[in-house]
């Protein structure tokens, strides 16, 4: 029998970075996909980031991961979003050429050592006292291995549904994966059914770009730290609405939608809804924003952003041509909703690996996800976890307070989800510590104690490192008293008698770092000088933030047996004691953010751990 260290089922993008980040750490590794076409396929919006997924492109690549760097290669504009609020929530949105996209990390698959890419489809696990020995593909051959990374996105049983039609298959027309799930609900996995949807792709001469206003990015930024401000021929997106016209052929036609009629039963996204889930819920609203993405420079196909559907092709050809711009629109696809298989995520250990079975990681929409850039972050926990169970090293688990890739997972198997889980950044409380300029100091140094951080990678972080550390040398520093009173004339800030330090200065919440440059004395990088402005504006924040984190971080050093009888604790509530019974927390602190687990709970847990421990 061929054996790996390593099989990861499904090559979008958890997928992907899981193989990736196994095999950059010496681990044999296997990518199986049931079309080569669908590898770090955007089946979905053409678009990589966003607000708060932003954080978690910059959190992988800090890691060591992939997907900043690819993505920075085939931008087509990016945009800083939330540039009128503070730097926590700061987030990178990038407009990509999906086929660029796909190519280059076919590129980067291929060029990778220990890792092979095989078009073939899994039919079955292997499990051997408990462990997973290997996978077993719909051709009947049987491949061992000492671990399997579940990546299989939306292609479990999936069923594309427009209208009254409904055809088995993945996304974007590829084959769907029909024969593993059989395997994982028969070994005792708790699957679920989830759906997500797209809109139409509308013919681009078809367009009338003139009755819609243009949209730019105009950024200088970029996804990852390595990626040099590249010159790319920018193109627009554009902006256009819906209008009562729209609304009225929706709700008339209503009964005809698979949301509606009962066909579709899986459970979609709240924070991504379908037109006619937005224009049936909102009904006090007037009309609904649509952008007009690109797909490529190449590409004749507009992707029309904020029209998700499923109705039939006849009423979404009536609908889409009520918005201005689009009256003679020609479709190249139809929208259609997604329904697919995918796991209960309270069934893992925060480190991704199935509490069933031994050797069995999850990562992405199969966890209950959305987004490429969710699936991303669980992809690399997932082959880091992967490698590090084979090569015997400690696994990796990122707290709430390191990172947003910590907030995910945690969410995940703390928590579990109900619907396909949208990361935000309200979902994290220490988001004043989690900004997307600091990535590289939270988690480069961990990536490099793992592997995955290359010597050039870590040599920019320590430049980075040296270069605010001259800028907090003179923080306490008077400013010029010419400058700074210019300075503030200009920001329209008060002007005090006495001169400012440069750290009074920073904390002015008109002054950026920009200002700041010209008063230093000496050059100094300018992402770096970034970095250290913000850290000296929000210092007092962060401070108080710290001290929370503290207060948290006594709680997870609490560790709870993993064979603790809940059941025969008394004093703990009946939902305490079913909802403990059934995640089985690692500590205190991931009790403590169980649903249906109060502080009373936390504190008879408490008492009773102390008992054992005695």
């Amino acid at each position: 029998m061929e054996k790996y260290g390593v099989i990861v089922i499904g090559a979008g993008h958890a997928g992907v970075e899981a193989a990736l980040a196994s095999a950059r750490l010496g681990i044999s590794t296997l990518l199986l996909c049931t079309d080569v076409r669908s590898v770090a396929n955007m089946p979905c919006n053409p678009s990589i980031g966003g607000t708060a997924k932003g954080h978690l492109v910059r959190e992988v690549d800090a890691l060591g991961g992939q997907m900043g760097l690819t993505a920075d290669r085939a931008l087509l504009q990016i945009k800083q979003l939330n540039l009128t609020k503070g730097p926590a929530v700061y987030s990178l949105r990038g407009q990509e050429d999906k086929a660029l996209y796909h190519a280059l990390m076919l590129e980067e698959i291929g060029a990778q050592q220990n890792l092979t890419l095989r078009e073939a489809e899994a039919a079955k696990l292997l499990v051997e006292d408990g462990v997973v020995s290997g996978v077993e593909l719909a051709d009947g051959e049987r491949i061992g291995c000492e671990a399997v990374i579940l990546a299989t996105g939306v292609y479990l049983n999936s069923r594309i549904i427009t209208g009254d039609e409904i055809k088995t298959q993945g996304p974007s027309g590829l084959k769907g994966a029909n024969l593993l799930t059989d395997s994982l609900v028969w070994l005792g996995l708790p699957m679920r059914r989830f759906k997500t949807g797209t809109p139409a792709r509308i013919y681009r001469d078809s367009i009338d770009f003139s009755k819609m206003q243009a949209e730019w990015g105009g950024a200088t930024d970029r996804f990852s730290f390595m990626s040099p401000t590249s010159v790319f021929e920018e193109e627009p997106c554009y902006l256009t609405y819906t209008n009562a016209e729209t609304h009225r052929i929706i709700e008339e036609n209503i009964a005809r939608s698979p949301l509606y009629n009962g066909t579709i039963s899986g459970i979609g996204p709240r924070y991504c809804p379908s037109i006619e889930t937005k224009v049936m819920r909102f009904r006090d609203k007037e009309r609904h924003q649509v952008f007009i993405e690109p797909e490529g420079p190449a590409s004749e196909e507009m992707y029309i952003q904020g029209m998700s559907t499923s109705l039939p092709r006849d009423v979404q050809e009536k609908m889409y041509r009520t918005i201005p711009g689009l009256e003679n629109c020609r479709f190249a696809k139809y929208g259609y909703a997604i329904e697919y298989d995918c796991l209960d995520p309270l069934s893992l250990k925060a480190t991704l690996e199935s509490k069933l079975i031994g050797g069995l990681f999850c990562a992405g929409q199969f966890n209950g996800s959305s987004g490429y850039e969710e699936a991303a972050a669980q992809g690399i926990i997932a082959g880091i976890n992967a490698a590090t169970r084979i090569l015997g090293r400690e696994a990796l688990v990122l707290r709430r307070d390191q990172a947003y890739i910590g907030v995910l997972i945690d969410d995940l198997v703390t928590k579990g989800t109900n619907e396909p889980y949208r990361m935000m950044t309200s979902r994290a409380e220490h988001r004043i510590m989690l900004r997307q300029d600091n990535a590289d100091m939270r988690l480069t140094p961990i990536g490099r104690e793992i592997g995955l951080v290359s010597d050039a990678r870590y040599e920019r972080l320590l430049f980075k490192k040296q270069q605010m550390g001259c800028v907090f040398a003179v923080k306490d520093r008077a400013a010029d008293r010419e400058g700074s009173k210019k300075l503030l004339q200009k920001t329209g800030e008060e002007i005090s008698e006495r001169t400012p330090t440069l750290a009074e200065l920073c904390r002015r919440p008109a002054v950026t770092a920009a200002d700041i440059a010209p008063l230093l004395g000496f050059d100094v990088d300018s992402e770096a000088l970034e970095a250290a402005v913000i850290e000296i504006k929000y210092e007092g924040y962060i401070k108080k933030e710290l001290a929370a984190v503290n207060e948290q971080k006594r709680l997870e050093s609490k560790l709870i047996p993993s064979d603790f009888d809940y059941s025969a604790i008394s004093a703990l509530r009946l939902e305490a004691r079913e909802k403990l019974t059934l995640i089985r927390p690692a500590n205190l602190g991931q009790a403590s953010r169980i649903s249906g687990v109060s502080p009373a709970d936390i504190a008879v847990l408490i008492v009773a751990l102390r008992g054992t421990s005695a």
